[in-house]
């Protein structure tokens, strides 16, 4: 599905988080998870998608990202919980 998307990754719940954007959700994640892309998400084992957010255009996604980039940590686990408070693997539901 190629849609722009500002998606978080996580290591577990409450683990270690990954703030990335693309146009193409479960490619990207599947790079991630197959090693394909090195960097912090390899490194880390930054693996389960947790969270994922849908824009209208390219633009939008890549203002939200920065923006979620420079929250607080805190901040972004209350994203996180109240959408995916359970913290499941989000990417399954992708592939259906």
């Amino acid at each position: 599905m190629r849609r722009p998307c500002v998606y978080i990754l996580a290591s577990k719940r409450n683990g270690t988080l990954y703030v990335g954007v693309t146009s193409d959700l479960a490619q990207r994640i599947w790079q991630h998870r197959s090693g394909a892309v090195d960097g912090f998400s390899k490194q880390y084992a930054v693996y389960r998608l947790v969270h994922a957010e849908f824009h209208d255009t390219m633009a939008d996604a890549i203002l939200r990202e920065k923006r979620i980039k420079k929250w607080r940590r805190a901040w972004k686990l209350a994203l996180i919980e109240a959408t995916n408070p359970d913290w499941r693997d989000l990417y399954d539901d992708l592939l259906k």
